[in-house]
């Protein structure tokens, strides 16, 4: 049962005598209990809605289109509490958050309905068979999987839960069903890597082709780590084994199925000192949200906005300065790209700035973990130009505000300069250049 807090004037829901306050309880006497129930069971031509006002049951038939809505809205997007993570993962992130953030970024959600709404990926060790029954007999799909590994004893020592070894086989589950899965691995070095990662790989193989994309990425090591499990970061040499051990079960895949299957992910190639792959490596960038082709991405949209510069160009009547502030991973790329654009255009001044990422720590390197405290610091008293770039990836989601609870409105006034907050798109990036 969820309570109804908003309802659209004119829907089908408000003209079948529905009210904000109501209780539902059950869609065609299927219990509603939170989105997946409602979205799966709403998508019928007819609908009778039982409802609960004070106390007194009432119901309502709707007459609809399939996959039409009716109005109503809900207290939480999920219309129930977020299921969180009985996980203690060795490499978790968020254990290595410093003290003073918001409380929601101590939250460990691992939610198989955010998974299916947004994207997230789930562990599966707070599912039972009842969870993996409504998920095939509701059609989820894909099912995004952090796995790790497929050892079971690894995976247990790996996410210190002692059933995290046994609920690898609903991998089965779903591809008995004919459901489609995304995986992740995190490699820690010295843990699940070298033999270990050969055979995960090896594993993961045979899932093909419900098994549709694995990334390969590294964990992400800050520096407030103390009283933790003891982990470092990857050598040069160590990330170009492994880069090397994915491309090799990469091409077997192409030759086998025709499909890549297994990505490294950018970090991989940026410390082992290689290019980024060209851009059919990564297929349809399946895994391009886990840092897999990001790069790559960018760059060609950078190209192709070379090829349209001059509909970009709005023909500035002086010179336009900005500075773009970007992490370490991603410096030698945009610096290239100022450069290259100023070759072409003698109206801009463009200044891109490394923000060395002082909050968690220096091996740290990609922007969207870059925190407003951190920027500035390191840009203040500085001569900023017309316009500062930042990367949105640092922002809260459909929000202006940093990890370490700095504002982009505190930023510009601190700065004294108008700050924008610019998508990872070589596109987009050329057009604010311009302040288009």
């Amino acid at each position: 049962m969820v309570k109804i807090t908003e309802l659209e004037e004119g829907s089908l829901a408000h003209k079948a005598g529905v009210r904000v306050g109501d209780v539902l309880v059950s869609i065609n006497g299927n219990a509603i209990k939170d989105v997946l129930d409602y979205r799966f069971y709403l998508a019928e031509r007819g609908v009778e809605l039982l409802l609960d006002r004070g106390g007194e049951k009432y119901s309502v038939k709707i007459k609809k289109g399939e996959y039409d809505d009716i109005g109503l809205d809900f207290e939480t997007p999920l219309m129930d509490k977020k299921q969180s993570c009985r996980n203690a993962c060795i490499f978790c992130f968020i254990d290595q958050n410093p003290e003073g953030l918001r409380d929601s970024l101590y939250f460990k959600d691992d939610d198989s309905r955010l998974s299916f709404l947004h994207g997230n990926y789930i562990t599966l060790t707070n599912m039972d068979e009842n969870d993996i029954a409504r998920i095939i007999k509701m059609r989820i799909s894909p099912v995004n999987i952090s796995i790790h590994t497929t050892n079971p004893e690894l995976r247990v020592k790996m996410m210190k839960n002692k059933r995290s070894g046994e609920v690898l086989k609903y991998l089965d589950d779903f591809k008995n069903a004919g459901l489609h899965m995304c995986g992740q691995i995190v490699l820690c070095r010295g843990v699940n890597d070298k033999d270990e990662l050969r055979r995960t790989l090896s594993d993961l193989t045979e899932y093909y082709p419900y098994l549709t994309s694995v990334s390969v990425v590294p964990a992400g090591l800050t520096k407030h780590r103390d009283g933790l499990y003891p982990l470092s970061d990857f050598t040069k040499e160590e990330a170009l084994e492994v880069i090397d051990t994915v491309n090799e079960f990469g091409a077997k895949s192409v030759e086998r199925h025709g499909c890549r299957l297994f990505y490294a992910a950018d970090e991989f190639y940026l410390k082992a000192g290689l290019d980024i792959p060209d851009a059919d490596y990564y297929e349809e960038y399946p895994q391009i949200e886990n840092g897999v082709g990001m790069l790559r991405s960018t760059s060609d949209e950078f190209e192709m906005a070379l090829e349209d510069l001059d509909l970009i160009d709005p023909g500035l009547d002086s010179v336009r300065r900005v500075t773009v502030v970007t992490g370490a991973a991603a410096y030698p790329m945009l610096k290239d790209f100022a450069e290259r654009i100023m070759a072409r255009c003698d109206k801009l001044d463009v200044r891109v700035k490394k923000i060395v990422n002082s909050f968690f720590g220096e091996s740290i390197t990609v922007s969207g973990l870059l925190t407003g405290q951190d920027i500035i610091s390191q840009l203040e008293g500085e001569e900023l130009g017309d316009e500062l770039l930042i990367p949105k990836a640092a922002l809260k989601h459909e929000e202006e505000l940093f990890l370490d609870g700095v504002t982009v409105s505190e930023m510009s006034e601190r700065l004294g300069v108008p700050v924008r907050a610019q998508d990872a798109d070589g596109y987009a990036f050329v057009e604010s250049l311009f302040g288009v």
